[in-house]
């Protein structure tokens, strides 16, 4: 991997020079590594400082104000969406009800769990507050390049990934979802179309070495994915509501964008704090060895893995407890209630008060995050085992004729038909 950069020093929208093999752009800077701590989109260690993140990748600190603005939800309410990029041009548009969209993915190695889904669900609710267009990649051609799997169990995580993303709930006529392998006459000659503009030293800088060609040429993929709203309905600001390890695909996006003579705006991003693995305040993952919660748990489930494996912020006997009290902001009980399955902001504060002082014990903290979990799970499912035939239920949502043409002549492409 290549060493931690300079900061950013601008974030204009003018066009610059394309950069050599022997230097990359502001945009593009590699990721953030201090202190044992490394932050890409492959792989997260280390104690994450959201801070240092921000000043390593360029990224402005959300102000109370752009909150506000939002519509009304607890992760970007209680700052776990803390920071972005162009994140005013998207709330002017979607207060003067002009074109605006959104792109978020899910890359389909398995089964989804929390961490994956919310997301797609602070998507669905600017969706319904403010009528943006919603894009959801689907991106089962990098996780094959990526994972030591094959097209068959990627295709399986597929369909089961697409389940619990209808179930979300989206607005059809608003929203594409978009798979690469079965889009392919759309992403391929884009992404050939962007690759152009795009170097391998910028590629290095931002990812690392990469083993195969396949993952050196994805982030033109991944352009095109944050690109294809515009491509297919015109220039309009777009937001991309991510984790912050996903950032690097934005900025190498934002640097072709700015380089290339296509009809679109560079996208924006909505950058989000990870939702704690259940040892301990990192990030949650479903290919390591902690135990995460998956969208088809039951309450027993549920109940019994956040009883048995979620930290505790809690002190080491009863007595101790009822004494000197709890820690919230490291139990991460607490912490998913936070994250906004408690959406009660006084509830919450009750809450947090009540372990501080002792009055509320770690176990009993455990079975109310248990419950409202399990509220949301339930309610999940429900729309889940609601879906039909896959294939049906997908057709809505899929790129139409004139819009694979529109997206395909923005990108001067030419059809042979």
């Amino acid at each position: 991997m290549t060493p931690t950069p300079s900061p950013p020093t601008d974030e204009s929208t003018t066009n610059s020079q394309p950069p050599t093999d022997d230097e990359t752009s502001d945009e593009t800077d590699s990721e953030a590594r201090t202190d044992g701590t490394l932050v890409t989109p492959y792989a997260v260690r280390g104690d994450i400082d959201y801070d240092r993140l921000l000043e390593q990748f360029g990224a402005d600190r959300l102000t109370d104000t752009q909150r506000e603005r939002f519509p009304d939800h607890p992760t970007v309410r209680r700052g776990t969406f803390y920071a972005g990029r162009d994140v005013d041009a998207f709330l002017e548009a979607a207060e003067a009800g002009n074109p605006h969209a959104i792109v978020t993915g899910r890359g389909p190695s398995g089964p989804m769990h929390l961490g994956h889904v919310l997301p797609f669900y602070l998507a669905r609710t600017i969706q319904r507050e403010t009528g943006a267009t919603v894009y959801l990649p689907v991106s089962d051609d990098e996780k094959f390049l990526a994972k030591d799997q094959s097209f068959a169990s990627i295709g399986e995580a597929t369909r089961e990934n697409l389940r619990d993303l209808l179930a979300v709930g989206f607005d059809p006529e608003r929203t594409r979802i978009v798979i690469d392998t079965a889009d392919a006459d759309v992403i391929y000659p884009v992404a050939v179309r962007l690759s152009k503009h795009l170097t391998p030293a910028t590629v290095e800088a931002v990812y690392g070495e990469q083993d195969t060609v396949g993952l050196q040429f994805y982030p033109a993929v991944q352009a095109t994915h944050l690109l294809l709203p515009q491509l297919v309905s015109g220039r309009q600001p777009t937001l991309v509501p991510i984790a912050v390890d996903q950032d690097p695909h934005v900025r190498v996006c934002r640097d072709v964008a700015a380089r290339e003579a296509l009809p679109v705006e560079k996208p924006g991003a909505l950058l989000g704090r990870f939702l704690p693995g259940l040892e301990g305040p990192r990030k949650m993952s479903s290919s390591g060895a902690a135990p995460s919660i998956e969208l088809t748990d039951g309450p027993e489930a549920v109940a019994d893995t956040i009883r048995e494996h979620a930290y505790s912020g809690g002190r080491s006997s009863l007595a101790a407890h009822r004494e000197h009290g709890g820690d919230p902001t490291v139990d991460v009980a607490f912490q998913y209630l936070r994250y906004g399955f408690e959406p009660d902001d006084d509830r919450l504060a009750d809450v947090a008060a009540d372990y501080r002082d002792g009055h509320l014990l770690s176990g009993e903290l455990k079975e109310l995050a248990a419950e409202r979990i399990s509220e949301f799970l339930t309610d999940h499912q429900r729309r889940r085992a609601a879906l039909g035939d896959l294939e049906d239920e997908l057709e809505p949502y899929r790129l139409t004729e004139a819009e694979r043409r529109a997206a395909l002549e923005a990108a001067g492409v030419p059809r042979l038909d």
